[in-house]
């Protein structure tokens, strides 16, 4: 075991172009995905509070039936709460916030329908449900903060969306450099392989240096990246947290620190399959 680590270590120093190249890619890589892994972690925490408030107000005419319809309602996959509310309780619920509301009442009568609120179990389906309560029988409009809400899930997906697609075009940017890196060691050598193969060595034993090479590689990016991200993520969160002091920024550690082992743990096997992957192919052109 001793020797191939000493060969992967003096691999790494002989082609130091390609693994340095390696190592910067696979860092970038990691501390993009890393960073992308916390931006999802708060956006799906943020949408969990966006739930927990957004309520759909389904307004009734004065013939509707508000019980057959709260139960046709509640019949909803999506839907998770549904409560009735006469006109009598929305009267005053606003006269609290507004005392004029019931001096107007007692003038021209109550003017507010009864009115039904529910929930959904993801803000995404606030659009689709309120569409098809609208259409009911006895409902006379639908609101639910339409600007608002679909807008923050619209740019809160996009942003996810282009996260994910840059980390993958960085892990594949990875993979081509471990491959380049790997080619270039064994061409190096391949007079001393072509000896060992000779001298009866196994396929595993030439391709072990190789192996540790990217691992190696793989868990020295890990560490870099972790090492950076830990405190560039939580100096930005305390700065937003400070501007913003309503978004529920993760700060956590038990949230966080699965997200640097994961980084650590994710640099070993995409070091380890590259390897693999390049010893197997390059080994074989040499045959």
């Amino acid at each position: 075991m001793f020797f191939h680590f000493r060969e992967a270590l003096l691999q790494m120093r002989g082609n130091f172009t390609a693994t340095f190249s390696t190592l910067i890619t696979m860092t970038l890589t990691l501390l993009m995905l890393g960073f992308v892994v916390l931006l999802t972690l708060n956006v799906d925490r943020v949408l969990s509070q966006l739930e927990s408030q957004v309520e759909i107000a389904a307004f009734l005419t004065d013939d509707a039936d508000g019980a057959a319809l709260t139960q046709r309602v509640r019949d909803q996959p999506q839907v998770t709460e549904v409560k009735l509310i006469g006109k009598a309780q929305v009267l005053a619920e606003m006269s609290r916030d507004y005392p004029y509301a019931q001096d107007a009442a007692a003038l021209a009568g109550n003017p507010f329908p009864d009115t039904l609120r529910l929930r959904v179990a993801r803000v995404e389906d606030s659009a689709a449900v309120a569409a098809r309560v609208s259409k009911l029988p006895g409902v006379d409009d639908v609101e639910y903060g339409a600007g608002y809400v679909d807008q923050t899930v619209k740019t809160l997906g996009t942003v996810r969306g282009a996260g994910y697609a840059l980390v993958g075009l960085l892990l594949i940017g990875t993979l081509f450099n471990i491959l380049s890196a790997v080619r270039v060691a064994i061409y190096a050598r391949r007079n001393e392989i072509g000896v060992m193969r000779l001298l009866g060595a196994t396929r595993g034993f030439i391709r072990a240096p190789h192996l540790i090479e990217g691992v190696l590689l793989g868990l020295l990016a890990g560490l870099i990246a972790s090492g950076i991200l830990a405190p560039t993520y939580l100096a930005l969160a305390s700065r937003v947290q400070a501007l913003v002091p309503v978004l529920p920024i993760i700060t956590d550690a038990p949230t966080v620190s699965p997200v640097l082992l994961g980084l650590l743990l994710l640099g070993v096997l995409v070091g380890w399959l590259g390897s693999m992957f390049a010893t197997r192919r390059y080994l074989r052109e040499l045959e």
